[in-house]
């Protein structure tokens, strides 16, 4: 028997049937027991660990980054020098008076679709070109509307339209303790990828002042938020956001113990928004805060002269020039001529008097204002009483 022709028919017919019984492709093995349940496991384990890594906080930043900008100023500064080091020859030669460019940076944001942005005061102090570069890499020459030098403001503007924009919150109704995020352009970081430095750190303290003898370059910084979120140097100006990707604050400056100049510890303090918001019409309106004309008063520094006439010191008080009639000093019993001698019960004294008194011209202030006055040889004591609708 010829066994190639016996086989023949056979594997004919094994070849029919695996074709008949069977469809066409690699063959799949059942899987093996438990691993259904592993893969499913597993799905579920990565969706939940996607869904954690997505919180407050970068919903937040997400939110508020595109409305972040860096700013680099052009300032001109006057700069006294002498040709020589030897202080026997500069007793003979004036020194000279020039000036020089020096580029600064900082940060901001946009308030606004139509292009308002908010900065620190000292961001953009004296310069001569602001150039503003958004998160689309974009660049834009900036215009100054407004500033107040006492309480650290600028509102600049760009051209443009549909811009993103960051809502501003409320600093009276923040937490100690809860998250916030400090977004900015630090050390000029902004230039690498035209995208804010993210920070996160803690509401540490509110209602920090830092004024009379703590104030800082002549500016008033109060009611200030302090946080643990790293602010370095460039951070100025940018935003301090709440968990809901509200402003509350604007970065001002830090408390550093680095040699490095400017550098975080951990200790930060932000402008709080609602003290923003209650110059900002001002600053739109009219470019400055006008706040002798809340209060009606008009005051300046005792004379050496005037005070010796009064039987006081020059230090013991400021001299009020003038009222508005129909302010609340106008509704008051207060005169031209009287000596300002105390605030809210606290001597007015020292050099920076004059700018201290400003102060209390808050466009915000509702509550009323208790002055020491002193005149005809005796002490008067007169509370001035605003009246929120006349703000």
């Amino acid at each position: 028997m010829n066994l190639k022709r016996s086989l023949g028919p056979l594997c004919a017919a094994a070849l029919m049937v695996t074709a008949c019984g069977q469809k066409s492709g690699p063959r799949t093995l059942p899987p093996a027991p438990g691993q259904a349940a592993y893969a499913q496991t597993r799905a579920d384990l990565t969706d939940a660990v996607s869904q954690s890594r997505r919180n407050a906080i970068t919903r937040a930043v997400a939110d508020v980054s595109p409305a972040v900008v860096g700013i680099n100023v052009t300032q001109i500064q006057r700069v006294v020098s002498s040709p020589f080091d030897d202080p026997f020859f500069r007793m003979f030669f004036e020194p000279q008076e020039m000036t020089e460019r020096v580029q600064g940076l900082g940060s901001g944001f946009l308030i606004s679709q139509d292009g308002y942005i908010l900065t620190n005061e000292h961001v953009v102090h004296e310069a001569s070109k602001i150039i503003v570069t958004t998160t689309d890499g974009k660049q834009y020459t900036a215009r100054l509307v407004g500033s107040d030098f006492l309480f650290d403001i600028a509102l600049l503007k760009i051209e443009g339209t549909r811009f993103p924009f960051i809502p501003l919150g409320d600093s009276r109704d923040i937490l100690i303790g809860e998250w916030v995020i400090a977004l900015g352009n630090p050390f000029g970081l902004f230039d690498v990828n035209s995208k804010p430095t993210v920070t996160v750190g803690v509401v540490s303290a509110t209602g920090m002042n830092f004024k009379g003898e703590l104030r800082i370059e002549g500016r008033s910084y109060g009611d200030m938020i302090q946080t643990d979120a790293a602010i370095n140097g460039g951070n100025s100006g940018g935003p301090l956001v709440n968990s809901l990707g509200e402003c509350i604050g604007i970065n001002a400056f830090i408390i550093s113990g680095s040699n490095y100049e400017k550098t975080s510890i951990g200790i930060g303090f932000a402008i709080p928004i609602h003290r923003v918001k209650a110059i900002l019409p001002a600053l739109k309106a009219v470019g400055r805060v006008e706040r002798e004309s809340w209060t009606g008063i008009r005051i300046r520094a005792l004379s050496a002269t005037e005070a010796r006439r009064l039987g006081i010191s020059s230090r013991d008080g400021v001299l009020i020039e003038s009222i508005r009639p129909g302010s609340p000093a106008g509704r008051s019993d207060l005169r031209p001529g009287d000596v300002l001698v105390a605030v809210n019960q606290k001597p007015v004294r020292g050099a920076d008097v004059v700018r201290d008194f400003t102060e209390l011209f808050d466009p915000d202030a509702v509550t009323p204002v208790d002055l020491g006055i002193f005149r005809n040889g005796r002490l008067y004591r007169l509370v001035l009483s605003p009246k929120p609708e006349e703000r």
